[in-house]
């Protein structure tokens, strides 16, 4: 297999090569192809991974071969997948999507809330055109999108590339694992078995988590020991957790939380965005200068990195769980879902971005796999993969507060990319007063007139 990686200049290309040279994902990928815009990333990225250690004794060593381009049709012509991470306008954008809304007295956050829609209105025209290219030069190859935000641009892509655009977010496949461990269930590699999650990218619950036939969610709900070993359990008290009978995405603390969320964001000397600038800024310079050196200056940042997510939401001198900090997650997802549509494993299941369609059976028409939003919807939902691609499983029906909100999100969603791929600014700022995280049309004008400011090319799309 020849695969691409479009952002290949990326922080995290590292782990996905990593992955791909040993243990279950080795000799998946023959060819790797490094695609991005900026030279001295693509450089820099190189460097680490020519440096990167040989795996332990016994896990063998299959890396693919490497090429790094600035051309998007050579980077395509010949390809079969195509694993997109891009951020156009870089962390210096990340930076400006969550300081506007911010300065603003509004959540000040990447991919939810004011920031996402920033986010998806400068990154849907790039990752259009990067389908369109697709169809052209590499008609038959997958695109495995983790650009963010996933479930807007998975949206925005489908249009042009059909089934084979499958969105990945490795949030909700994490809590799922953490939940079994906190339960004591072993998860099979690549099944589902007996769990129920239901939601859109980054605002999704799991609500079901059986073995034997016994749903072990309650339990572990009315637990707050139990909750207190992961994550996802530590943000939300526990009578909160054991009232709304299920688990949130960690992303939920921006709904359930805002207050408190914000208050910590303002409160910090930098937010998230300014503070991953900062580091990348000085980073990336000394990667490409660093010989063997480069693999272990890119490892201690990446874990700085880990260290420092989510940190709004935890106590001072709360530290992350150790397995979190070791990074990865992200790219065997990806791997995965590679792995099973060229047809190398069975049926794999995974918690994909798809359209929310079951296949028709007989003449009855198809049905959504979460009843209450559109068929046509991109959700966040456990998904069967083959070659054929990825098919959503049925799920309960969700309950009243979370069917609405998901509801509202999606409106939100689909006004973005309509505004993104027609130009349409009636359409950004309805988005933007529509968020429940905003929800008020002064300060919609406002949001976009900043982002207009940050970012010039909005106005170019609006003509």
């Amino acid at each position: 297999m020849r695969l691409m990686i479009a952002g290949g200049g990326g922080f995290r290309v590292p782990l996905v090569y990593r992955a791909l040279r040993s243990g279950a994902f080795a000799g998946l990928a023959t060819e790797l192809v490094l695609y991005d815009v900026d030279p001295g990333r693509l450089s820099a990225v190189a460097a680490v991974l020519a440096s990167m250690p040989s795996p332990s004794a016994g896990e063998g060593d299959r890396p693919p071969s490497i090429r790094t381009t600035t051309s998007l049709p050579d980077a395509l012509r010949g390809t079969d997948m195509v694993f997109a991470a891009i951020r156009p306008g870089g962390t210096a954008g990340r930076v400006a999507d969550e300081r506007v809304a911010q300065d603003l007295g509004l959540l000040g956050q990447e991919t939810t809330g004011a920031g996402g829609i920033s986010y998806a209105l400068r990154t849907i025209p790039r990752m259009l055109e990067l389908a369109r290219h697709m169809r052209e030069l590499c008609p038959e190859a997958w695109l495995i999108n983790f650009t963010n935000p996933a479930g807007m641009v998975t949206e925005a892509v489908l249009p042009v590339l059909g089934p084979k655009a499958i969105g990945i977010c490795d949030s909700a496949g994490g809590l799922v694992h953490r939940a079994a461990h906190a339960v004591g269930i072993p998860l099979r590699d690549g099944r589902l078995d007996g769990v129920g999650y239901y939601g859109l990218n980054h605002l999704g619950w799991l609500y079901r988590l059986e073995s034997g036939g016994d749903d072990l969610l309650p339990g572990l709900l009315s637990d707050p020991a139990a909750l207190h070993t992961f994550e996802e359990g530590r943000l939300f008290p526990q009578p909160f957790l054991a009232e709304l009978g299920a688990l949130p995405n960690e992303y939920l603390y921006y709904y359930y939380r805002l207050d408190s969320a914000a208050a910590a964001m303002r409160a910090m000397p930098q937010t998230r965005g300014e503070s991953i600038h900062a580091q990348q800024a000085e980073l990336y310079p000394r990667l490409s200068a660093a010989g063997t050196r480069a693999y272990r200056l890119w490892d201690a940042a990446r874990r700085s990195r880990e260290e420092g997510y989510l940190a709004e939401a935890r106590t001072q001198g709360e530290q992350r769980d150790e397995e979190d900090l070791a990074g990865g997650g992200y790219e065997r997802v990806a791997l995965a879902v590679m792995r099973a549509v060229a047809g190398a494993s069975g049926d794999t299941q995974l918690i994909l971005n798809t359209r929310n369609t079951m296949p028709a059976t007989g003449a009855a028409p198809p049905k959504p796999a979460i009843p209450g939003l559109p068929a046509d919807a991109v959700v966040e939902v456990p998904c069967t993969v083959t070659a054929d691609g990825a098919v959503p499983l049925p799920q309960s029906p969700p309950g009243g507060k979370q069917l609405g909100l998901m509801r509202r999100v999606k409106e939100v969603e689909q006004l973005t990319v309509g505004a993104a791929t027609h130009g349409d600014r009636a359409a950004a700022l309805d988005a933007f007063a529509r968020h429940p995280l905003v929800d008020s049309p002064e300060l919609a004008g406002a949001l976009l007139e900043g982002y207009e400011r940050a970012f010039p090319s909005l106005k170019e799309l609006w003509r």
